[in-house]
């Protein structure tokens, strides 16, 4: 951006911060204060905050479409990555093509040629497929290979992929069960403390239970971790893990898919993550 007047000096934004030069052209620590109210100063501002918002909603989005393992038109990728958000938010990610293959690492993308791609053996490439997805960790049949090969590229993704925490379903789970208590437990002292870790998480607090939200094999599934619905000021503890369908019931642990069952015992452990450790402690 260019400068704009503002009182006698000149203003600018630069990497999300408004920037202050004065008539001589000597660019100043800070705005001085009297400059706070001009109207250029607002504008640069609310700009700044607009595009910070702007940007963690790419990011949302993107990892949206991950975790779904939603198909992305190649023609919205195209068109979105003039725009440093959406660019960087999906810079670097694995995708597959049409055949569920991976296709490699996405570098470019443009209307005419299509997408620039690293491949697996580090060639740069194109492909014009219509859509491709972008696919959850969990299923990445070489994901640790991948995670190496992206470390040796120099690779940095913004969106978690790679480098996503991910949960396998041990063999011996019983298909038939309804609860996994893993995670289940976990003591806080204040319910507060345990809602406030589930929002600051990214998930939605309802009917005592933190929720997450997930879609797989074109079915809406929820996990749910029970975290209490009384005072918020009395004792809690983490729930077990159970999954529900689009109307509430109850699913089988047998009828959870691997991105649903990944994402719901990473939700899970998480929450956990955040007890009352000093408490075990003296128990111990």
């Amino acid at each position: 951006m260019g400068w704009v007047t503002a009182g006698g000096y000149e203003v600018a934004l630069e990497a999300g911060k408004v920037i202050c030069r004065n008539a001589a052209g000597r660019r100043l620590k800070s705005v001085p204060a009297k400059l706070a109210d001009d109207p250029a100063v607002v504008g640069l501002r609310q700009l700044a905050e607009w595009l910070e918002r702007h940007e963690r909603q790419c990011l949302a989005d993107v990892e949206r479409w991950m975790v779904r393992s939603l198909p992305v038109p190649f023609a919205v990728i195209a068109r979105v990555w003039p725009d440093p958000a959406w660019r960087n938010a999906l810079r670097d990610l694995v995708v597959t093509g049409p055949d569920g293959e991976v296709a490699g690492f996405l570098r470019d993308a443009d209307l005419g040629r299509g997408l620039g791609l690293v491949d697996l053996d580090g060639d740069t490439v194109r492909i014009t497929s219509d859509r491709v997805r972008i696919p959850h960790p969990v299923l990445l049949d070489e994901l640790e290979d991948l995670r190496e090969f992206a470390v040796e590229l120099g690779l940095e993704q913004r969106a978690q992929q790679l480098f996503r925490e991910v949960w396998h379903r041990p063999d011996g789970v019983d298909p038939e069960a309804r609860t996994v208590e893993d995670y289940a437990g976990g003591v806080f002292k204040e319910l507060r403390f345990l809602h406030g870790r589930a929002t600051q998480l990214g998930y939605r607090v309802r009917g005592g239970d933190a929720v997450c939200s997930l879609r797989e094999d074109g079915r809406a599934i929820e996990a749910r971790v029970w975290i209490g619905d009384y005072d918020s000021y009395f004792e809690t503890e983490t729930g077990p893990l159970t999954f529900t369908d689009a109307s509430g019931r109850p699913l089988r642990l047998g009828q959870v898919g691997p991105v649903s069952w990944s994402e719901g015992m990473r939700m899970a452990a998480a929450l956990y993550a955040g007890r009352d450790i000093e408490d075990e402690e003296k128990a111990a």
